[in-house]
């Protein structure tokens, strides 16, 4: 058995020992084609007393495209002049290999001439061996070869874990980012509302409506994350305005209304669905269906669905709450003034919609007995 001199640890520090190296080298697939019997009888008995451990011979070159979709290679060793399947021929069947996995192939011959080469090059054969060849310079390209491929491999392994990293590290961001809006939502709520759980109740009843009309449990629970969020730009509204107990003035309601593109400024510019679909319910929930709306005047199908659906139960939960302005208003007063608005304000299925619900849930029935009672 040859014994090979240790790779070079400064070039393969970065990819494994140099052993480990030598160690996957010796263990690969090797093939050997030639469509002399004798021949690849010599090639593979060299190998294997080199201490190569998997090397397969074949002198039937019609047989290659099967056996490497059954076995695929790590380094090819093929005779150029063969009369069924010539050289250019086998580069071909290599082609996905040699292009996608770095397939190195090593050609043996007697005769190849400096044109014939350089096509070889081009179609990827990466090393060539003259006939009658040295057996220790054979050994020597094949474990240099086998070597290039391995770090190859390991160089691709590399890659991928750190793009799962990144691809961590990403989530990890966004679920950071999501989390600091989120916060700040709630902080823009304890401003304006004396209970802090609005959004919360809105983003879980459009979930309901969303539903409702035929939306997707999964595009459902998305829209309830992204309703909670749909008054965060009341952070940049002064207190004076949200806790005024009166009317706003018509300037007053002017600042108010900027509440929708701030909060469109806060969550926009993301690659994020949640904070994608935020935006558009931040910028759309005042917008009314008869066009009368903000900021933008839209009406109908113009207005996004989910801002359509916001808008409703956005209404259902102001008018069923306490605010600093008035009392909670019942159930049915809600139901009524919803349904009165049908078709103006808002669409009127998601109305529809929301009657249906409230029918048929015992904590809104319940809710409007306690507003009776009072």
């Amino acid at each position: 058995m040859i014994h090979f001199p240790p790779a070079d640890r400064g070039q393969t520090e970065l990819f494994g020992e140099p052993d480990r190296l030598t160690l996957l080298s010796l263990a690969a697939n090797i093939l050997v084609l030639d469509d002399e019997e004798m021949n690849v009888r010599l090639i593979t008995r060299l190998l294997e007393g080199a201490g190569f451990q998997s090397v397969t011979g074949l002198s039937d070159p019609t047989k290659l495209h099967s056996l490497i979709v059954d076995n695929p290679p790590d380094l090819v060793i093929t005779d150029w002049h063969m009369p069924k399947l010539d050289g250019f021929a086998v580069l071909d069947i290599l082609e996905p290999l040699v292009n996608q996995e770095r397939l190195p192939v090593l050609v043996v011959t007697g005769d190849l001439s400096r044109d014939v080469r350089q096509e070889a090059l081009q179609r990827g054969a990466k090393d060539f061996v003259t006939k009658p060849f040295d057996t220790v310079e054979v050994l020597l390209r094949v474990r240099n070869l086998l070597e290039s491929r391995m770090l190859f491999q390991d160089l691709r392994k590399q890659n991928r874990t750190l793009l799962e990293s990144a691809t961590g590290r990403t989530r990890e961001l966004e679920s950071t980012r999501i989390e600091m809006i989120e916060r700040l939502a709630l902080a823009a709520e304890y401003r304006d509302e004396e209970t802090s759980e609005h959004n919360a109740r809105v983003g879980a009843l459009s979930a309901r409506l969303a539903e409702a009309i035929g939306w997707t449990h999964e595009d459902a629970g998305l829209l309830r994350r992204a309703a909670a969020l749909h008054d965060i730009g009341k952070i940049g509204i002064p207190d004076a305005l949200l806790r005024k107990p009166g009317a706003l003035t018509e300037g007053e309601q002017r600042v108010m209304r900027t509440h929708t593109s701030i909060g469109a400024r806060i969550l926009g510019g993301s690659h994020v669905p949640l904070l994608q679909l935020a935006e558009t319910v931040a910028m759309s929930h005042h917008e009314r269906w008869d066009g009368t709306g903000y900021p933008r005047g839209l009406r109908e199908f113009e207005i996004p669905v989910a801002g359509r659906i916001v808008a409703v139960a956005d209404a259902f939960d102001a008018m069923t709450n306490d605010r600093p302005y008035r009392a909670a208003r019942p159930v049915s007063v809600a139901i009524e003034v919803l349904r009165e608005y049908a078709g103006r304000h808002y669409e009127p299925r998601l109305v529809d919609a929301l009657e249906r619900i409230v029918s048929t849930d015992a904590r809104y029935e319940a809710s409007n007995l306690v507003a009776r009672a009072s």
